[in-house]
């Protein structure tokens, strides 16, 4: 077990997800499968028309990063260069990939949007807590780096607050920060999905226990708990899947078959499945993007 393979499993789990990204429709989901993987799937648009989906990804290429992943690599890489935390590198590096111009090409995401628009604004008088009060799971693709790093959770808070300020999100960092903390420490990986669940606040407390006890059906749970963006909706879902994994590509793939925000979700399914499973080496070698997968 190594603090690293929590950064290379949200990443590998993030590129292995973007083909059927928000793809709502569990029966185009299983004939898909019927012809094949549904592990990194050249994005198509006409696997998307006419069915409960959105489609969003068509300037990426199987392998390629979501939003999701090129924000947690934009964390790693802050870390990796400046040998620390810092929320101005952070903004910095945030702007020049998403930014007018930026080296990112693809969707991007409300919370995303919001803070390029309010950095063109207000220039540098934009203050430390720069996000926008949304409760959405892009607040997760900080906690892999920052874990990797030993950051505390001072530095998680500033880190989510870059891109949000909302309570709901916050604490979803949180918890999925102090589950990897536990698994480090030494707890099983139901011990540690327990534990962070029975210390949640608010009202992911609740939904991270009933996601543990209910028996396991990733497609009930994931319409039961919804498919969107949410924390709380997707967290719970994550905390479904990873209490009953037993490998990293298995619950990985599973993730993908739930539908909906699978990118999203992969940024705590990837990192806690990748620090107690490690992260297979053929799966690593399929994501183009190879500078944090060495």
């Amino acid at each position: 077990m190594n603090r690293i393979d929590a950064l290379h499993g949200a990443l590998a789990a993030d590129a292995a997800s973007m083909g059927l990204h928000w793809m709502y429709d569990h029966q185009q989901l299983d004939a898909i499968e019927a012809g094949g993987d549904v592990l990194f799937r050249q994005p198509d648009a006409n696997a998307y028309d006419g069915k409960k989906a959105y489609f969003a990804h068509a300037a990426k290429r199987s392998g390629d990063y979501s939003q999701y992943g090129q924000s947690a690599s934009i964390a790693a890489k802050v870390i990796a260069t400046h040998g620390a935390y810092d929320t101005n590198q952070h903004r910095a590096l945030f702007f020049d990939t998403f930014g007018p111009c930026g080296s990112y090409h693809g969707f991007a995401d409300k919370p995303t949007k919001a803070l390029i628009a309010k950095m063109i604004v207000e220039g540098d008088a934009i203050s430390d807590q720069s996000g926008s009060d949304d409760d959405q799971l892009p607040a997760l693709s900080v906690v892999p780096a920052l874990f990797f790093n030993a950051c505390d959770e001072n530095d998680l808070t500033a880190a989510v607050s870059v891109t949000s300020t909302n309570a709901t999100a916050i604490e979803g960092a949180q918890v999925l920060h102090r589950c990897l903390s536990l698994i480090n420490s030494g707890e099983s990986l139901q011990s540690a999905l327990k534990t962070s669940a029975e210390n949640a606040n608010g009202e992911l407390q609740p939904l991270l226990q009933e996601a543990i006890d209910r028996p396991y059906d990733f497609r009930a749970a994931a319409i039961h708990f919804g498919l969107p963006c949410h924390m709380t909706q997707g967290l719970p879902i994550a905390w479904h899947l990873l209490y009953h994994a037993s490998d990293f590509e298995s619950v990985v793939r599973d993730n993908v078959r739930c539908g909906g925000d699978c990118c999203g979700r992969a940024m705590a399914v990837g990192s806690i499945a990748g620090l107690v499973f490690g992260v297979p080496v053929n799966i690593k070698r399929r994501v183009n993007d190879a500078s944090l997968l060495p």
